[in-house]
């Protein structure tokens, strides 16, 4: 039943991934369908209820479906798509990286760690149902990023999957993600300059999305020169997105954004807008999103989605 249950889900994943196909020219249509697609895919191959344990299924999915803008498995799929890859084993690679980005939303918005009560519009984990399942729900996901990963279907290639799972762990470890975390909750608001806020953010929020970024050219079988184009492109893009965090943060709207706006201001915390002022941060974005599109030059015409994406990270309200 539950193999049917996936094969079930994996034809509406693949049926929506068809049709995003078709709109593949326009941007915001081609990011709301490749997230449509991974809605179906994540409802697929996450774990279904059952058992004794079933209310922490229920967390994991009640965490992971349901919203987002499901930019980093976008990102991965279109330079993927770029380098002449649709292999439907990206969208499983893909759904790994999203249960893994998942996973730090749960475990971040935590009292013992950011404290939020609203995130994607709705209730955090914790407020649902309570701490000690929203950590063994973040628990789940992260384990469940590497089971998925070493699935056969991700790529025929063992050592490809091996490859990727290695990067995977890298980037949301000491040297990546959790290392910027570590870097955030511990190092006093007085010590930090705009040298240190860029270390921390290219590890808390940057590495995932270069991840992203690198596993599609992974995927692709893609060139040692593509592979570091690509990689630069992700890390100006991605600093680029945390700046335009920080902006928002200051003006944006909670309704629009779906989770707090102001926490940063309100507890002191030093930001890239509180050290270089909101024009300032503006510029910065601004020219790390130049820079950014400039490592994609390689690619000609066929690098436009990966373009425009850095247009709608500066660009975007939540």
């Amino acid at each position: 039943m539950a193999m049917q249950l996936e094969r079930h889900h994996l034809m509406q994943a693949n049926s929506a991934q068809d049709r995003s196909e078709d709109r593949s020219n326009d941007f915001p249509a081609r990011l709301a369908a490749v997230a449509e697609q991974m809605e179906a895919t994540l409802s697929a191959v996450l774990p279904s209820p059952g058992g004794h344990q079933s209310v922490i299924m229920e967390a994991m999915r009640y965490a992971a479906l349901g919203g987002g803008k499901r930019l980093r498995p976008f990102l991965m799929i279109e330079t993927a798509r770029m380098l002449g890859h649709e292999d439907k084993g990206v969208h499983v690679a893909a759904a790994a990286l999203e249960c893994l980005h998942v996973y730090s939303l749960v475990h971040d918005d935590l009292p013992c760690m950011d404290d939020d009560d609203l995130r994607r519009g709705k209730p955090t984990v914790h407020k649902a149902y309570d701490e000690a399942l929203a950590v063994l729900a973040g628990d789940g996901l992260l384990t469940h990023s590497f089971e998925l990963l070493a699935r056969e279907d991700v790529h025929p290639n063992p050592s490809v999957r091996l490859s990727l799972i290695a990067a995977l762990a890298h980037a949301g470890g000491t040297q990546g993600m959790i290392g910027g975390q570590v870097i955030d909750i511990s190092v006093s608001e007085s010590d930090r300059d705009e040298a240190l806020i860029t270390q921390l953010q290219d590890l808390k929020t940057g590495a995932l999305i270069e991840y992203a970024v690198t596993a599609g050219a992974t995927l692709a079988n893609a060139t040692a020169e593509q592979h570091k184009a690509l990689k630069n492109y992700a890390r100006d893009m991605g600093l680029a997105f945390q700046i335009k965090d920080d902006i928002l943060d200051v003006e944006g709207d909670a309704e629009v954004v779906g989770k707090a706006v102001g926490k940063d201001e309100n507890l002191g915390k030093a930001t890239f807008v509180s050290i270089l002022g909101l024009e300032g941060a503006r510029e910065k974005a601004a020219q790390l999103g130049q820079r950014a599109k400039r490592h994609l030059d390689p690619f000609g015409n066929s690098a436009q989605t990966l373009c425009d994406t850095v247009d709608f990270v500066l660009n975007r309200s939540h």
